[in-house]
């Protein structure tokens, strides 16, 4: 009994020690930043990072890094606040996400947050935009949260880095939101010819990430508001817009014999973009319980994370077809559309 009592009041002396410690760190942290010495708060906040994360603190370690990060970033030291944000990525990844689901979207916003507030020249955002984009998979799927890439978008759109933002927009899961974007990119970047491939690139790759509401909001926001299509309602003017109609009505019945039909009579139009072809195969699998059949191979779309959909179209010769753990590669459409 003695010997426990002994033991138990070694450990309270340890915690309390360390306790101390972590104060006195706390105390010169402050100090440094108010002198301006922010490369020693820099390695003060890795330093409780380290020591936190080792006794499981990680809600401390947590609001610690997005305080810090948030006051390097008003210091001008971005850099610094960006490796605070991959820390606070790292501490999210290791606690594992919470059973409360709000607590979880909280950092959805405040990590989004963050990105935003990192100038394009910061070179470690690229990584953290990545990390936390893989850390929000485990919340939402194999794609990463769809208001995180909303978030991101966002970001990139505003900066002017239309690829990016395109396709973040359009694993966002908004198709109102996809429809208008595509809009504006198809008004200010494309031909009176190309009005229809914005809207199908966009449609027919949305269609291959399974979700086909977000599809056909984007395609009834796009069809009814874009000034430059012929006809804003079936049957439209434009070959391909029609082929998406009977697509969407195709995949609500069903009809495998139906589909292949569609294809074969439009495959001319459908040729105007050899990625297209690739979609079509996809979404056959998919909808239709297709047998994959060897990809075309196509020149690349670009794009973060080895672009998501060149991934996503890998390994059509694959018994198994499956989406994931294939080799990143690039895939391209018409310069226009990207």
């Amino acid at each position: 009994m003695a010997a426990a009592e002994t033991g138990a009041v070694a450990s309270g002396s340890t915690a309390s020690a360390g306790q101390r410690g972590v104060s006195r760190v706390l105390a010169k942290l402050s100090q440094s930043l108010a002198g301006g010495e922010f490369y020693e708060a820099h390695m003060m906040y890795r330093t409780l990072y380290f020591r936190y994360t080792a006794q499981k603190r990680y809600q401390d370690c947590l609001d610690l890094l997005f305080d810090g990060a948030q006051q390097l970033i008003d210091k001008e030291q971005e850099s610094s606040a960006a490796d605070l944000c991959l820390l606070l990525v790292d501490t999210l990844e290791k606690r594992g996400p919470l059973d409360e689901g709000a607590d979880n979207f909280v950092w959805v916003a405040r990590l989004g947050a963050l990105i935003r507030s990192l100038s394009a020249t910061t070179v470690e955002r690229e990584t953290l935009i990545q990390r936390t984009i893989k850390w929000s998979t485990a919340l939402h799927g194999q794609y990463g949260h769809p208001v995180l890439h909303k978030l991101i978008a966002h970001v990139f759109w505003t900066e002017g880095n239309i690829e990016l933002a395109r396709h973040h927009y359009l694993l966002c899961q908004d198709g109102s939101l996809c429809g208008r974007v595509l809009i504006e990119i198809s008004q200010s970047r494309g031909f009176q010819g190309e009005v229809d491939l914005f809207l199908v690139q966009a449609v027919l790759q949305q269609l291959s990430l399974k979700d086909r509401k977000t599809a056909e909001d984007t395609f009834t926001e796009y069809t009814r508001y874009h000034a430059k299509l012929l006809r804003h309602e079936f049957p439209f003017k434009e070959p391909l817009v029609n082929f998406l109609y009977f697509l969407f009505r195709l995949i609500d019945v069903k009809s495998v014999s139906g589909f292949r039909a569609l294809r074969k009579l439009y495959d001319p139009s459908l040729k105007r973009d050899l990625s297209f072809l690739k979609y079509v195969a996809k979404i056959g699998m998919l909808y239709f319980d297709e047998q994959p059949e060897v990809a075309h191979t196509t020149p690349g779309l670009g794009g973060m994370f080895g672009d998501i959909f060149n991934r996503l179209m890998a390994g059509f010769d694959e018994d198994d077809a499956e989406d994931q753990n294939t080799t990143p590669g690039r895939q391209s459409t018409n310069n226009e559309l990207d």
